[in-house]
């Protein structure tokens, strides 16, 4: 789809040209993988600090992927001949992937970072100048204004929606406010169709030189606010990592000094700040997006949200979720509102202004949140699956604990889990069969040389990394279980060993069942599955 190009940019229109820059960049081993080559760990992981000095040394040869590194990430100019070596310079020049500095030399007009793919791929995520080390933060260490409308590159935020996003082969997918067309890019490997929206027209024009540059099908890209741009369109899947920040309505303008004279009246940086008052842009993101899901479909959102006096997190998040979806809201973090304030002033390099309108804005923020009886603000995920079940399931909860990316297979795995406990009450529970899942260990807790331990934990070791506490009936059920036997049968031959009246055992059993079910401990198999045929002992 050609569209005209925003100044200072590159066009994607040129297949020809893209294609050889491409394969030049590959040729030149600029991927994900040569980069921690050649630059070691230390000095790869100082690029995402906004510290560039380690990779400036390490690129002190003449090779051509410090060419490359040098030119699209640290943004220096290289000499025209050096880079000749290495790039189709007169198609780049063409192309406006390049521009002439001074006599001899040419700087990238966009930065370019290599990306690999889930499965080994070899891609490029393209973005402003700047952005693709350090972000928003990055342009301010230069001594410059943000733009509004700056276009950022890969970030945490980034790879943590595009882990979590389940990756089932699906027709359609829409990616809503694409950014530098991360999860377009992802999203075009699983669906036949990618749209991609933003409010941002520069942000559209980067997406399409990200999937153009990563060899990706084009994706339909339309501009506008949240589901606008789509009017009634349907789809079977919708990622988005919208502009959460929770900003004052009005912060005092930057000063007009020096550099700056020219810089418009303050607006919202577009890349994070949504225009709409606390958390309603989310909230509103999350309400439209029921009725925009095909059945079955999944629309999965990272968000903040407010922690309101006089009222539980958790319920303002339930009365989010639209009618006829199920509902996953995970709560990763909780910031106060001091340090709430004091990390997106710095994200936009406010901190490095006059103290005096530092302490202006910061105080403008404090008086947002006061007003809006704010004491802290949530950080999560929040996945929606659309269903046809009478009564949805909504889970939230806080997890701020070590998870294990990529989770789209464990946030698939939940939701199939829900329609299983759905449809089996407590009779079926006993009649079915389970397995214990993988890589789940077993911790007792006790005193030392206590004959019995205080209490058992069961732990799992990949995913979520959830643990739960049991009983020993609890524990020694799911260490046997393997698909053999129903559920029913080996909580008879428990209560054989332990002693126990079997019938109140199946009675009060369930319920743990349904627990461990639920968090991923066990695992419903199909009868005959295990190990064995139901005919052999239990070995407990």
């Amino acid at each position: 789809m050609s569209t005209p190009t925003p100044p200072n940019l590159p066009t994607p229109d040129r297949a020809d040209g893209t294609a050889r820059l491409r394969a030049a960049l590959l040729a030149a081993d600029f991927t994900a993988d040569g980069l921690l080559d050649l630059l070691g760990a230390s000095a790869y992981a100082a690029l995402a600090r906004s510290e560039t000095v380690p990779a400036l040394r390490a690129t002190r040869g003449e090779g051509p992927l410090d060419t490359l590194v040098r030119l699209f990430l640290l943004q220096q100019p290289v000499a025209h001949a050096r880079v000749a070596v290495v790039l189709p310079v007169d198609a780049c020049l063409a192309d406006g992937w390049l521009v002439p500095a001074g006599a001899d030399n040419l700087c990238a007009t966009v930065d370019v970072r290599p990306y690999g793919g889930p499965d080994g791929e070899d891609w490029f995520i393209v973005s402003d100048l700047g952005c693709a080390v350090g972000g928003a933060g990055g342009i301010g260490g230069r001594g410059q204004q943000v733009d509004p409308d700056v276009v950022l590159g890969v970030g945490g935020a980034s790879t943590t929606l595009a882990g979590i996003t389940v990756r089932t082969p699906v027709q359609s997918a829409l990616d809503l406010g694409t950014g530098s067309g991360i999860q377009a890019l992802h999203a075009a490997q699983h669906a036949t169709r990618v749209t991609a929206t933003d409010p941002n027209p520069r942000a559209l024009h980067i997406t399409r030189l990200t999937l153009a540059l990563s060899g990706a099908p084009e994706p339909v890209v339309k501009q506008g606010s949240l589901f606008e741009p789509v009017g009634d369109e349907t789809y079977d899947q919708i990622v988005s990592n919208p502009p959460f920040v929770i900003s004052p309505a009005r912060l005092p303008p930057p000063p007009l000094s020096g550099a700056l004279r020219a810089t418009p009246p303050f607006a919202r940086l577009t890349y994070r700040d949504g225009g709409m008052r606390g958390d309603d842009l989310c909230r509103s993101l999350v309400q439209q997006a029921g009725e925009r899901l095909n059945e079955g479909g999944y629309a999965q959102f990272l968000a903040n949200w407010q922690h309101v006096e006089g009222e539980e997190w958790q319920d303002r998040l339930r009365s989010w979720v639209p009618r006829g979806c199920d509902a996953w809201i995970v709560q990763r973090e909780v910031q106060d509102i001091t340090q709430y304030a004091e990390l997106w002033l710095r994200d936009a390099g406010d901190h490095r202004e006059d103290p005096t309108e530092y302490a202006a804005r910061y105080d403008a923020w404090l008086d947002e949140f006061e007003a809006r009886k704010t004491k802290a603000v949530g950080f999560g995920w929040i996945t929606l699956r659309k269903t046809a079940a009478p009564e949805p399931s909504v889970t939230v909860e806080e997890w701020p604990h070590p998870v294990e990316q990529p989770l789209g297979e464990v946030v698939r795995a939940h939701f199939a889990r829900q329609d299983y406990l759905r449809a089996h009450d407590d009779a079926a529970l006993l009649a079915g069969h389970f397995k214990l899942a993988a890589e789940v260990v077993q911790e007792q807790v006790g005193l030392p040389g206590a004959e019995d331990p205080e209490h058992v934990v069961l732990r799992q070791n990949r995913g979520m990394r959830r643990a739960t506490k049991v009983d020993t009936v609890g524990a020694g059920f799911a260490g046997v279980c393997d698909g053999s036997l129903t559920a029913g049968r080996i909580l008879d031959a428990i209560a054989q060993l332990v002693g126990e009246d079997p019938v109140g055992l199946r009675d009060r059993s369930p319920a743990q069942i349904r627990l461990l079910v639920e968090q991923g401990f066990l695992e419903p198999v199909e009868p005959g599955a295990g190990i064995g045929d139901g005919t052999e002992p239990l070995r407990l």
